[in-house]
């Protein structure tokens, strides 16, 4: 019997920059089953970049030696801070938890050699590059799209070095992107909500393939098992509208039921009384739905406020977007609440089917991604969580 192991993927700076994020996570969900467990950020130092380099060239790797050097010289140069600025490149860390999740990460992210062309079956086939002089045979360009390990052991050092320094290179990344003096940038919340995670597809990493249609940049990351707690907080907000704005309409449905069923008309006067009486009960359960969706626990399935705050059993995954406008960004690709009155192309229209399952949540304002950043705490290090879980105290 296979124990269940952690497996990383790290996407390049290069890869984040060319808004690839979405077509690796795609692959690597749909294509190895195995359960996508934390995500992170980082801003690597000089000393992480170095220690990281010093332990990529492996007598246990299948790569050639040739290519493991690359790899090595490719790390000293794309993930070390700007030698001019000081200012640090952005990368992400993916993890993966399950049986043989290593061999079946490394399978999908496939290697790279200077002696065969790769095919796009792999993530490297498709978005990776060794080109060699046909001559001499240097190599004249080289992305390696992603870093994987290829062993369990090495995955198991390597997390740790990464869980070493995500406290300090990790979280929510500040002061990483370079605008112009005229341009004020903006930050937005997203949640890639637990509808697109019920099956091993590829519908988290399409869904944030649509929003990098913005060339907004993606400066925070996590996986999130939202307690029913922070759900409650979260849509707080909605609540009111819920129990207040829909009594008109459940009135009219609830007039219509009751004719069709007892066979008399019912005055205008009685249709309001039955709308303010039921339309606060409908709007309570409405928003109980919506927690539940959230966080697999409706407030009342809750006996203890202990209950209330403990991780919740539905995955989402937490995103923070910058740029300049990128709020209204955000939601033109994200579309309307009701996917069945959102555009074609929008993420609702393709990936929504109610207006509770709708695929994605993005903030309707600056100040509300204020108020939802800290619910739902981007920057929290679940990464270096699971990774101690693993493997003991770091």
């Amino acid at each position: 019997m296979v124990s269940t192991q952690l497996a990383y993927v790290i996407i390049t700076p290069y890869s984040l920059s060319k808004s690839r994020t979405g077509g690796v996570l795609s692959r690597l969900i749909s294509r190895t089953g195995l359960d996508l467990c934390a995500l992170r950020m980082f801003a690597p130092s000089a000393e992480l970049a170095q220690e990281y380099a010093n332990n990529i060239i492996s007598a246990y790797d299948s790569q050639d030696r040739k290519i493991q050097e690359l790899l090595k010289d490719y790390i000293l140069h794309n993930f070390m801070p700007d030698a001019k600025t000081g200012r640090r490149k952005r990368v992400l860390l993916m993890l993966f938890r399950g049986d043989e999740a290593v061999r079946k990460v490394r399978t999908v992210v496939g290697n790279l050699s200077p002696e065969r062309r790769i095919g796009g079956d792999t993530i490297r086939g498709t978005y990776g590059d060794l080109i060699t002089d046909e001559e001499t045979g240097q190599v004249r360009y080289f992305e390696p799209a992603v870093l994987a390990s290829p062993n369990d052991a090495e995955a198991e050092t390597k997390l740790k070095l990464w869980a070493r320094f995500s406290d300090n290179d990790g979280g929510v990344l500040e002061n990483i992107i370079s605008y112009p003096p005229n341009e004020t940038p903006e930050r937005t919340l997203v949640l890639i909500k637990p509808d697109n995670f019920r099956f091993a597809t590829g519908r988290p990493g399409n869904v944030i393939d649509f929003f990098s249609r913005t060339g907004l940049y993606i400066v925070g990351a996590k996986v999130l098992h939202m307690s029913t707690a922070q759900a409650s907080e979260f849509y707080g907000p909605v609540r009111e509208f819920l129990r207040t704005r829909l009594n008109d309409t459940i009135g009219a449905r609830a007039k219509d039921t009751l004719e069709k069923e007892f066979g008399f008309k019912i005055p205008p006067a009685q249709q309001k009384a039955i709308g303010d009486t039921l339309g606060p009960i409908f709007g309570d359960n409405q928003f109980d739905n919506i927690v539940r969706f959230m966080s697999g626990h409706a407030p009342e399935e809750c006996a203890t406020e202990e209950e209330m705050k403990k991780p919740g059993t539905e995955k989402c995954v937490a995103l923070i977007y910058e740029g300049v406008n990128a709020v209204r960004k955000i939601r033109d690709v994200l579309g309307p609440t009701d996917p069945s009155k959102a555009p074609p192309g929008s993420i609702r229209r393709e990936f929504g089917s109610t207006i509770m399952v709708n695929a994605a949540h993005a903030s309707d304002s600056v100040e509300n991604a204020q108020r939802e950043f800290k619910i739902v705490q981007v920057g929290e290090n679940n990464f270096k969580k699971v990774v101690e879980e693993a493997y003991g105290k770091i």
